[in-house]
């Protein structure tokens, strides 16, 4: 459908603007006469054969994380300050600079202004809010914090993106050696192995084993690759495939955990967004059923996930959430002592906090020591594979008179 701007006057004259994805310009006149204003000026967006390319791009542009970062602390500064909702969107919209984004902010003033609230509208975008935000919103709202809820969301989002950050700079540099291994084993059987292939295939020797093994693994990346390409690219698919499934997804999922050196990662970062979500909830007054609910949802890991499933079931059964810790073997003892204290106390969000402060160190002294933590494995890797070229390339050369004598006349 194409998109309308618009620009309209409410019954005491005041001017605003907007957009509107609809048929046509009747549909947007009788958009505006049933919100009771009067429009100054309807047009079309991309009327003519002109391509403009970089709106193309934006159309097309991911909702970041930093974008919702901004999107709440804008926000949150709005609602704190007491401009009303509405106007704090239409703020929103001037300033947001992802066109998605920007577009979903406008649908979403649009329900608000038809009567829905904030958390209800932005339930029907999961493309941009996750059911986490959705309910620490809803609680928000409930609970008349919304501003505070708002800027705990960002402070959140800020804090796995820094970890995000801080995961992929450790490994930066192990991508980097492991790539160039690859493209040197690749220049090595594209361009090195066939020229002295052509100078074995005269000698009537046995070749080294590791010779034999580079010679054959040439003959099938240049006579194969095709078949080759069509199994990794099917292989991938089957993978995403099957990661996608229920079944699929428990097994990759428990895999990630029991990966060396990423595994306790991987572990501690979603016991770290599960303690911290958990906490802030409770702290907003939602539910505890309703919040385990929510953050079984949002850990990132179905295997945890289970875990604080059976935590709520305990729970609805008045049985409390420290035994199916302790019965999960994921909480060390100091942990679930710290959240006994605060069950027994009624401080349940300060421990839940203190215990996702506890993880953010874990999982800061773990990032920090990642780089080194993988050096052993990479001069492994990399002392082996590169034996194995050598003693593969230059054995021969050691026994290459022989080579010579058996060739000759």
């Amino acid at each position: 459908m194409p998109n309308f701007q618009y620009r309209a006057r409410d019954k005491s004259g005041t001017l605003f603007s907007g957009s509107l994805e609809t048929h046509g310009r009747d549909a947007v006149a009788s958009y505006l006469d049933g919100l009771g204003y009067y429009p100054v000026s309807i047009k079309q967006e991309g009327t003519g054969f002109n391509i403009d390319f970089g709106k193309k791009f934006n159309q097309i542009q991911p909702i970041q994380a930093k974008d919702l970062i901004v999107f709440s602390r804008q926000m949150a500064t709005l609602v704190g300050a007491g401009v009303p909702i509405l106007s704090s969107f239409d703020s929103l919209m001037e300033q947001t600079t992802n066109y998605r984004l920007k577009q979903v902010i406008q649908r979403v003033r649009r329900d608000i202004e038809t009567g829905s609230s904030f958390s209800g509208a932005i339930e029907k975008h999961p493309e941009a809010f996750s059911n986490l935000y959705v309910s620490m919103v809803r609680a928000g709202e409930t609970g008349g914090v919304l501003d505070e809820i708002l800027y705990r969301l960002a402070a959140v989002a800020e804090q796995e993106e820094e970890t995000r950050s801080r995961i992929k700079s450790a490994t930066m540099h192990p991508m980097i050696i492991v790539g160039t291994l690859i493209l040197a084993a690749i220049v090595i059987l594209t361009w090195v192995i066939p020229k002295f292939e052509a100078i074995y295939a005269k000698s009537t020797i046995k070749l080294p084993l590791p010779t034999r093994i580079l010679i054959g693994i040439n003959t099938i990346f240049h006579s194969y690759w095709p078949v080759m390409l069509l199994l990794v690219a099917g292989s991938i698919w089957g993978l995403r495939h099957y990661v996608g499934t229920k079944a699929g997804r428990q097994v990759w999922d428990r895999l990630k955990l029991k990966i060396p050196i990423f595994g306790p990662i991987f572990l501690k970062v979603a016991l770290s967004r599960f303690s911290r979500t958990f906490g802030t909830l409770i702290r907003s007054g939602l539910p505890m059923l309703e919040t385990l609910d929510v953050v079984s949802g949002t850990v990132g890991n179905v295997v945890i996930s289970d875990v604080v499933l059976r935590i709520r079931e305990a729970a609805r059964e008045g049985r409390g959430v420290v035994q199916p810790m302790k019965e999960s073997l994921f909480f060390p003892s100091s942990i679930t002592q710290m959240v006994a204290i605060g069950e027994e106390t009624g401080q349940m969000d300060e421990m839940m906090t203190k215990v996702s402060e506890y993880y953010d160190r874990e999982v800061d002294h773990a990032i920090r020591n990642l780089t080194s933590a993988l050096e052993p494995v990479l001069l492994i890797t990399i002392g082996t594979v590169v034996l194995f070229f050598a003693l593969a390339i230059f054995m021969p050369w050691w026994n290459m008179m022989e080579v010579f004598k058996a060739g000759g006349p």
